[in-house]
């Protein structure tokens, strides 16, 4: 059975985007598939992928923030500032289209919420893919998790406020119960049984899992906004996707600058550009739908998008990075 198992989270976590661009097309022609996924049970999968995050942690990772306290606090502000502030950007020059205008203020909520989100969970992975700073990236990605609760309401607050409600205290709350805690409980558990055989073999599980409630996610979204894509058609998704295209490209590159600038080795600018330009839609997706979904429902489009487009871009440039070391 554990073979089984291994082999079926090998096969996922290796084909990652494409399993979610799958699940994503599939629910669109038969939209009943994840009408499930929804409210609790969305907060309950979400905090399944940071259960698997937190079971990956040790105390050395945490030890990483201490031992490199400038560099990880130089790539947490680049992110906590690069993507906020190109997504309020993007939402601006988008909702200057005609055909975009309609659903202005749900698209900039969607995509002021994935860039105000902390890292990518997958994240670490596309740095050891290319040849990046493993400990760099784990200790980035652990550090703007752990200030999401703050960081992640209050930017919101600050960009979106002026367009619609902005519930500030509750997304912190939100995003200690699908994040801290879970990620909490997998530390605890990899601190007290990681030494164990069995226990080693669940883990090896995990992220096949993930990339499975991921899925979920992405396809109670497509649930959710099938009928509103249906009405308006290929321009509004080609536009959304353009918008989320933009932002995770000037993430790339504006991370990268900045690891050029502070004169970072090549394996810690691969690193930083990575983490600064993939982001966590899948926590992003959750706020959507716990906040705005009721008011702006729209505005969970480009989270979703996000959710398979941040893995497939992460993806390409990791394998562009390790082809310029002639690999």
């Amino acid at each position: 059975m554990y073979s089984i198992l291994k082999k079926i989270s090998d096969v996922l976590s290796g084909k990652a985007s494409i399993f979610v661009i799958l699940v994503a097309i599939i629910t669109f022609f038969v939209p009943e598939l994840f009408v499930w996924v929804k409210g609790n049970t969305q907060t309950v999968i979400l905090g399944i992928i940071m259960l698997t995050m937190g079971l990956t942690l040790r105390p050395e990772d945490f030890r990483l923030l201490a031992k490199r306290p400038f560099d990880i606090f130089l790539g947490t502000l680049a992110q906590f500032t690069i993507m906020p502030l190109v997504a309020f950007t993007l939402s601006w020059l988008f909702g200057l289209v005609p055909a975009f205008e309609q659903y202005a203020t749900a698209m900039a909520i969607g995509i002021i919420l994935v860039g105000c989100c902390p890292g990518g969970v997958s994240s670490n992975i596309m740095s050891f893919l290319c040849g990046g700073d493993v400990a760099y990236s784990v200790g980035m990605t652990c550090a703007s998790t752990l200030l999401a609760p703050v960081l992640t309401p209050l930017l919101v607050l600050w960009l979106a406020g002026a367009r619609v409600d902005v519930d500030a205290m509750g997304m912190f709350q939100q995003i200690l119960i699908v994040t801290i805690i879970p990620i909490a409980v997998g530390f605890c558990l990899n601190l007290w049984l990681g030494h164990k055989d069995v226990f080693q073999k669940i883990q090896s599980t995990m992220p096949g899992l993930s990339v499975a409630c991921l899925a979920c996610i992405v396809g109670g979204v497509v649930t959710t906004v099938h009928d509103p894509l249906v009405e308006n058609g290929l321009v509004l998704f080609l536009l959304t996707f353009g918008m989320v295209f933009c932002h995770n490209t000037i993430g790339y590159v504006l991370g990268y600058s900045v690891g050029t600038l502070f004169k970072f080795s090549k394996a810690k600018k691969r690193t930083i550009s990575i983490e600064v330009g993939m982001q966590n839609a899948g926590l992003g997706t959750n706020l959507a739908m716990t906040f705005f979904v009721a008011t702006n429902p729209m505005a969970v489009v480009p989270c979703a998008i996000s959710c398979a487009w941040h893995s497939i871009s992460g993806t390409i440039l990791a394998n562009i990075f390790k082809s310029r070391d002639g690999v």
